[in-house]
């Protein structure tokens, strides 16, 4: 092993970014504003291909007129990039030397791991919903690149209008602190097939006061289940009637 790996290995241990200054402080839970979102889309317009700009308008006409798709109603992750685009839940970050892992609130699924090791990418990655990621520290800027991931994920500009990504997707990133509680993500996003160009936004994730704020519990299907007894009196989850457009019946 070279000086240089053996230099870097120790600076990852004691979690030192490559400039020599400690990581910076994401600590706590961070909410996105949905207006702030919708914002950042408007004056960033997505460079859409033809079809993939019929396809939305489409999506916002329906959603416009009452009867909205959802894309996110089968339990599945958002995946990349939509969690960065467009969620609505909370977040927190856990940096640990070599990584920096997200987790999320919404369905219980939400894990994004984002290795700083210095690895490169996997040679043949397997496709995943938030992909191969690999990042560096450059001082207290994190610097994440994204690749392998599913061609199902959408792209979205919100949860009822998007277009899956329909492969090649690369995700490039810059995230940092930009005040002390609104921490910043440029995304490059580029996307041939849906595509004409790489789209470039900044999305804003605000830190929510209080030291004893933490993520909660989510559960996809939550609310196609409560809690009740079956006939031998043990405790159950029950399915609850749902109506045609998977609300739950009223009472």
């Amino acid at each position: 092993m070279t000086r240089v790996r053996v230099v870097l290995g120790m600076m990852l241990a004691l979690g030192l970014t490559l400039a020599g200054a400690a990581t910076p402080d994401w600590s706590g839970v961070w909410l996105p504003k949905i207006p702030e979102e919708d914002a950042a889309i408007a004056a960033s317009p997505s460079p859409w291909t033809p079809a993939a700009k019929a396809t939305i308008d489409a999506l916002a006409a329906a959603e416009d007129a009452g009867h909205p798709k959802g894309l996110f109603v089968n339990c599945l992750p958002e995946g990349m990039p939509s969690w960065m685009l467009i969620s609505h839940n909370a977040l927190e970050f856990l940096i640990t030397p070599g990584r920096v892992t997200m987790l999320g609130e919404s369905d219980g699924n939400r894990l994004r791991r984002i290795y700083t090791d210095g690895r490169p990418h996997q040679d043949d990655p397997d496709p995943s919903f938030f992909g191969d990621s690999v990042g560096r520290w450059e001082g207290q800027t994190l610097v994440v690149d994204t690749i392998a991931v599913y061609p199902e994920t959408y792209i979205a500009l919100g949860e009822a209008v998007g277009v899956p990504n329909n492969g090649d997707l690369h995700v490039a990133e810059r995230i940092y602190l930009k005040k002390p509680d609104v921490l910043a993500d440029d995304l490059v996003i580029t996307a041939p097939h849906v595509l004409t160009r790489p789209w470039k936004i900044t999305e804003l994730f605000h830190r929510v006061p209080g030291a004893g704020n933490v993520i909660e519990e989510g559960e996809c299907l939550g609310g196609f289940y409560s809690e009740g007894k079956d006939g031998e009196g043990n405790s159950v989850f029950v399915p609850v009637p749902q109506t045609a457009f998977g609300n739950p019946k009223p009472d």
